[in-house]
């Protein structure tokens, strides 16, 4: 009967650890934050010659609720700062956009694809979620 007993308390002892552990495991789980998956890419010619065409394509997505996304190509050459060449539409999902131009001149540009995150198709004040990494295109 003592024999019986004790198995019955190590039994026991073993149930109260494990149910602690679950809990604690539930609380930390609850109390770390969400991150939000995602990423913009973008692709462009190395080179380029004047006054050719030079395509430049940009896709990309955020998994972060209640925001429809909105892709745009900014371009940054010939000291003038960035500014924005043009944007998709507003669409649920990845967005994706092209842009074709030319270069009147010799010299460096550089491009970059930032994705925003807006609550209607007429949002005033869009979100910047994501921005992709800066590519150049040399002139010749």
């Amino acid at each position: 009967m003592t024999r019986t007993k004790k198995t019955g308390m190590k039994a026991r002892g073993g149930r109260v650890a494990v149910i602690g552990a679950l809990g604690l495991s539930s609380v930390a789980l609850a109390a770390a934050p969400a991150f939000a998956k995602g990423a913009v890419e973008i692709t462009a010619p190395h080179t380029a010659q004047v006054g050719k065409t030079i395509t430049v394509k940009a896709h990309g997505g955020d998994d972060s609720a209640g925001y429809l996304h909105q892709l745009c190509l900014e371009e940054n050459g010939f000291g003038e700062g960035w500014h924005q060449e043009t944007c998709s539409a507003a669409v649920k999902g990845d967005a994706r956009v092209t842009a074709h131009g030319t270069s009147a001149r010799r010299g460096n540009l550089e491009f970059r694809a930032v994705l925003y995150g807006l609550t209607s198709t007429h949002d005033q004040n869009p979100v910047r979620l994501r921005a992709s990494d800066v590519v150049t295109v040399h002139v010749r």
